[in-house]
């Protein structure tokens, strides 16, 4: 079984997560690999306290330009892909969505 992946990610950062999530061979589809999806989006958030913000400021509504990355993966990656995703992700809290595929 599969699962879709969603993730919001600042363009900069795009590359460098999807080759270490390619050179583990998660995103490879038949005869191909770095089978991904990215589409610009904007992205809004208001740090809280207590937050410790890769963009913005506390209290205050921001909104920029982000990357929406979309693959597949076996569902029993899930845990390895969202530990890659998380080290190479800037954010404190990076959203990450699994999608289950039927």
């Amino acid at each position: 079984m599969f699962v879709k992946v969603e993730v919001f990610i600042p363009k900069e950062y795009v590359y460098p997560l999807m080759k270490e999530i390619n050179d583990h061979g998660y995103i490879k589809e038949g005869h191909y690999d770095y089978a991904f999806a990215a589409t610009k989006v904007t992205g809004h958030w208001r740090p809280v306290k207590g937050a410790d913000p890769f963009s913005g400021k506390e209290g205050e509504i921001s909104c920029e330009e982000e990357i929406k990355l979309e693959f597949r993966i076996r569902k029993n990656c899930i845990g390895l892909v969202k530990e890659i995703i998380v080290k190479n992700h800037p954010y404190e809290t990076p959203v990450i969505n699994f999608i289950p595929l039927v």
